[in-house]
């Protein structure tokens, strides 16, 4: 199989889609690799470096590969049969519409289902870990107080308080990154199996008076909330959003708008200073107040809405994401067409042979 890497086009983006060492298994196990000039160079990962592994650096990748893996959907045309990446297929379906007229077979890693199987090729979770980590560092740096606790000779500093919304792989991350800095730490989920990984990690549990979700019942997703429960989460969370010095946001509904946890009156009760780091920003975000990629200040508490904090941190992120495309790339066959008796590859590929034909992607098609 002949697997073409190239540059991100996406601005802003850092990593890639292949390291070197991953790189270097694949040619061992029989495929071509070729990589465009500079795609790793923002991640760290130059020319040299995938020379060394056995691939051939180019600068037009993508002619006549077999796959093309990627990290976002492409700008332009793809020239390759088939579409690796994270391709936002239930949030920008109308994209994969646009592949599937250029005859491009897009598998999508957010389509993957969630088994232990597939644990390898998860990709959002391997991102995830990354986002929740920086958002824990972006917090500490933004936010005005120290977050462990100190004994000076000018008096005892206590620590800050961190909450946590959302304890999925982001929001645990999140706890422990804040943990690992010193501050108190409290989560929130309306999964009810979250409870107890939160207390794991020595976070304290924000119990809310509404009936939790069975996370085995979606898929290991959070479901969107009927308005009563809604408006009984919203209760629940103003007094632990108020005391809070940092609050990290990662409740996400795949196809689905952010839900609302933090609203502008609950902003407003925050000390000045204090800081949001909203994970769900490209999805509308978690905050009212939220602009997805910009930071806003109200009433002297700061709102991050970046969408790009797994590529932040491109080194670490690029290899983790690397080894799940490497994973998924072991099940298609010589020319890259996927296996549909693959329940893997039957769930994740939106689009095949000119159509879209994943149902949920094509259920929100016009």
């Amino acid at each position: 199989m002949k697997i073409a890497v190239w540059k991100e086009t996406d601005p802003g983006e850092r990593r890639v889609a292949l390291t070197p060492n991953v790189v270097k298994k694949l040619i061992a196990a029989g495929h071509e690799v070729l990589v465009e000039r500079g795609a790793g160079a923002s991640a760290g990962f130059i020319d040299a470096s995938f020379e060394a592994a056995g691939s051939v650096v180019t600068e037009s990748a993508s002619a006549s590969a077999d796959v093309l893996a990627v990290v976002n959907t492409p700008s332009h045309r793809v020239e390759a049969r088939t579409l690796v990446g994270l391709l936002r297929p239930l949030e920008a379906p109308e994209s994969m519409l646009a592949v599937a007229r250029q005859g491009v077979t897009a598998i999508a890693f957010e389509l993957i289902p969630r088994s232990t199987r597939a644990q390898p090729m998860d990709a959002l979770s391997s991102q995830a870990t990354a986002a929740g980590y920086e958002a824990a560092l972006l917090a500490a740096e933004r936010c005005n107080r120290l977050l462990p606790m100190l004994t000076t000779a000018a008096g005892t500093i206590p620590p800050a308080r961190a909450l946590v919304l959302g304890a999925g792989v982001a929001g645990l991350q999140a706890i422990a990154t804040c943990r690992r800095l010193g501050a108190t730490v409290a989560g929130f989920d309306v999964r009810a199996a979250a409870a107890e990984q939160v207390r794991s990690l020595g976070a304290t549990f924000i119990d809310v008076d509404f009936p939790s979700q069975d996370a085995a019942l979606s898929g290991g997703y959070a479901r969107e909330l009927e308005a009563e429960a809604e408006q009984r989460v919203l209760e629940g969370l103003a007094d632990p959003v108020e005391s809070a010095d940092i609050v990290i946001s990662t409740a996400a509904i795949p196809g689905r708008p952010a839900p609302l946890l933090i609203t502008k009156t609950m902003v407003e009760t925050m000390r000045p200073g204090s800081v949001i780091v909203d994970l769900a920003a490209s999805t509308g975000g978690n905050c009212e107040l939220t602009r997805p990629g910009e930071v806003v200040e109200h009433n002297g508490v700061s709102i991050v809405g970046y969408t790009d904090l797994a590529s932040r941190k491109p080194f670490d992120s690029s290899q983790m994401y690397a080894r799940n495309m490497a994973a998924l790339l072991e099940l298609l066959g010589e020319d890259g067409e996927p296996d549909f008796t693959d329940d893997i590859l039957a769930a994740a590929t939106v689009t095949h042979q000119g159509e879209v034909r994943n149902p949920r992607v094509r259920a929100l098609l016009p």
